[in-house]
């Protein structure tokens, strides 16, 4: 019998993420990326109305996910992707996998990446 939490981090690399085509995202010539959300709905519609918010919002990512965003390509799981931090970033990407793991779960819960 295995460790539960052990196993489920272990099975979490195999996924292979995909960026959600809900938001626009871009890199500029720096290899910053920049995801675009647009604000819909009614509360957001009055927000925009009333206290001037933004119709799209930007959410600018840090180096290391401006690195990471773009290898999510529906083909390289988690796993891969981690190879390649490692490889690019070397310890300054470490603990790598914890880091990522909980990075790519970020992602997930904002809706910006989905799993295949």
């Amino acid at each position: 019998m295995g460790n539960k939490n052990k196993d489920k981090a272990e099975n979490y690399l195999d996924y292979i993420p995909v960026i959600s085509d809900k938001h626009r995202w871009e890199s500029d010539e720096k290899g910053n990326v920049t995801i675009f959300i647009e604000n819909k709905g009614v509360f957001n519609r009055l927000a925009q109305l009333i206290l001037k918010k933004p119709k799209v919002s930007q959410v600018h990512l840090e180096r290391l996910g401006s690195f990471i965003f773009p290898l999510i390509d529906g083909k390289k799981s988690v796993y891969d992707i981690g190879q390649k931090v490692k490889a690019q970033f070397g310890e300054e990407a470490e603990p790598l996998y914890p880091r990522l793991t909980k990075y790519m779960k970020m992602l997930h819960d904002y809706g910006f990446v989905e799993y295949s």
